[in-house]
């Protein structure tokens, strides 16, 4: 297992580096999880015995990699789950997506089915039962002629199952390693990566903001 990257520590909450292919919180592979591992370190660092408590705000998909924030105590999780659902807690990720887009920037919105069964999600029309809306900003940031990828920027406006990998699918313009519903880079990691979250501080009322880059190794070499 990698060393945590603790990217910032207080009283209240930890800002962590999540690696890819780790679980936000235990599942049923039994698999050890961002939850546990952060519960260690906080166990072994400040010398507690028994439970130590983490509140899990928000999750990322596992084979997403990026940045997290977790609470170390049930008032600060409170207050930033209150700011996730009032749309107060900002995501951005970068992604590399097949082929070029047709325009530099724009805004997805589109209605998000789940099937629980098969665990995906897909378009549907507005109105469809249990459906929820979904709504993306992206930018184009770069695009290589010679592999056919480009770079996207992209800010969450909702937090919907699979979302980004769903709404650049449905656009024509798949996750590149996306082996739900991708087309190329089958076998590859899937290249999405949250690198910034923006938050107000749930004790001092700060404006906090942290972000992390992807490695440039792999397919994320398209940065350099």
């Amino acid at each position: 297992m990698e060393k945590l990257n603790v990217i910032y520590e207080d009283n209240h909450i930890i800002v962590v580096e999540k690696p890819v292919n780790i679980p936000s919180q235990g599942d049923k592979t039994g698999d050890i999880d961002m939850l546990t591992i952060i519960k260690d370190y906080l166990k072994e660092k400040y010398n507690k015995p028994g439970n130590v408590y983490l509140g899990l705000i928000h999750r990322l998909d596992r084979p997403v990699g990026g940045v997290m924030v977790f609470a170390k105590t049930s008032k600060a999780a409170a207050r930033l789950s209150e700011q996730v659902r009032n749309k107060e807690f900002k995501k951005k990720y970068l992604a590399i997506v097949d082929g070029k887009l047709e325009t530099k920037s724009g805004v997805l919105e589109n209605y998000l089915l789940k099937n629980e069964r098969t665990n995906t999600s897909k378009v549907v029309k507005e109105g469809t039962p249990k459906s929820k809306y979904a709504k993306l900003e992206y930018e184009v940031l770069k695009y290589n002629e010679e592999i056919n990828l480009s770079v996207v920027k992209i800010l969450l406006h909702t937090g919907r199952h699979h979302q980004i990998r769903v709404q650049f699918a449905n656009l024509g313009h798949s996750l590149y390693g996306d082996q739900k519903y991708g087309t190329r880079g089958r076998g590859k990691q899937i290249c999405l990566w949250a690198y910034e979250l923006s938050f107000v501080h749930p004790v001092s009322k700060e404006n906090m903001s942290f972000s992390v880059m992807p490695k440039i190794e792999g397919s994320w070499k398209i940065l350099e």
